[in-house]
């Protein structure tokens, strides 16, 4: 480039020295030599600038995302990376932001969920604690109801780390080989569940419809009993009216299942919340549900292992809480047959 721009340049200087100033010979020699030495350094110095200036603008957000990965690396959460270029170069600085938000996110539901964990434990060990200290120091004495009352604490921590690693292994992407799914009648599996809280249904509502189409999917038969279970137990601790209604049918390659009742208020912006790890209701907290709050949340991640889907239709008091598994017509579900991994 800067030979072409001094090429050009000593040529039309020297068009100018023949044609306007007469100069010829070695006069014309020794001029043109000594500007196409400026030139020449002139151009460099343009050429070293415009590089310099276009190296600092590629290099700059470059080393702006390296310090960022190391703080990423460090534990921390680097502030959003702004890039005011385009081009491949952008769309690194979109993705690396968009990386870092989902790391952030990840890293604040980590500290909720330990939070949480310890609020859901502290109070049985507290209560464990308190009985043991007053056992060893002397001050009761030890009977069957309050050994039975230490059990059942016992109990309930036992109860939380094992939804806890219910939880964590459907989240896992390793369930085609520890939970292998099978050709399965769905409205078997959900019909067996409604039967397993019949006694409780029928305690709890005037009126229970069900209506549930037989169809046949690709499943883990356990895991979708836990999460029908789950369902119908959330419903029993937290309805406030007298009817219910569960349905099952097919509809566009999908078998769509729905809860609907009249619960505690659920605020619209909060319904996708109620599936988080832990999330309980306000309200509930003095309700006579005792759950850890993990109930939905291994609802959930049992239907994505699925790959369906899970969510809560409400105006507030009126709920529906559906559930879309894919039917073997549908070419995903025909690949779980054979335990391939997507």
């Amino acid at each position: 480039m800067v030979i072409l721009v001094a090429g050009i340049s000593v040529k039309d200087y020297a068009c100018y020295l023949v044609n306007y100033e007469n100069v010829s010979g070695p006069d014309l020699v020794e001029t043109l030599n000594a500007f196409l030495i400026k030139v020449s350094i002139l151009a460099f110095l343009v050429a070293g600038l415009f590089h310099y200036f276009s190296v600092k603008r590629i290099v700059k957000p470059i080393k702006t995302m390296s310090m960022a990965a190391k703080e990423i690396k460090e534990g921390k959460i680097p502030p959003e990376i702004k890039i005011q270029t385009s081009g491949e170069l952008g769309e690194l600085g979109k993705n690396f932001n968009a990386m870092a938000d989902t790391l952030s996110s990840i890293q604040l539901r980590r500290e909720e969920m330990l939070k949480d964990i310890a609020h859901e434990l502290r109070t049985p060990l507290t209560n464990i604690n308190g009985y043991l200290e007053a056992l060893h120091g002397g001050i009761i004495n030890g009977n069957r109801e309050l050994f039975g009352s230490l059990l059942e604490e016992s109990r309930r921590i036992t109860r939380i780390v094992e939804l806890l690693t219910e939880l964590n292994s459907w989240g896992k992407e390793i369930y085609f080989l520890e939970k292998p799914f099978d050709y399965t009648s769905i409205d078997e599996i959900l019909n067996e569940s409604i039967t397993a809280f019949q006694l409780k249904l029928n305690e709890q509502f005037e009126k229970v419809n069900i209506r549930i189409e037989a169809a046949f999917i690709i499943g883990h038969k356990d895991g979708l009993k836990q999460v029908f279970s789950n369902l119908i137990q959330n419903i029993i601790d937290y309805d406030l009216g007298k009817k219910l209604s569960i349905s099952g049918f097919s509809d566009a390659g999908q078998y769509r299942i729905t809860f609907t009742h009249t619960g505690l208020f659920i605020d619209f912006a909060k319904k996708e919340l109620i599936f988080e790890r832990f999330y309980r209701l306000e309200e509930s907290r003095s309700t006579k549900a005792e759950g850890a709050g993990l109930g939905l949340a291994i609802a959930r991640s049992i239907i994505e292992a699925h790959k369906g889907e899970i969510g809560l239709s409400t105006d507030g008091n009126n709920h529906i809480f559906w559930i879309n598994i894919p039917t073997p017509n549908n070419s995903y579900v025909s690949s779980l047959s054979k335990g391939e991994k997507q």
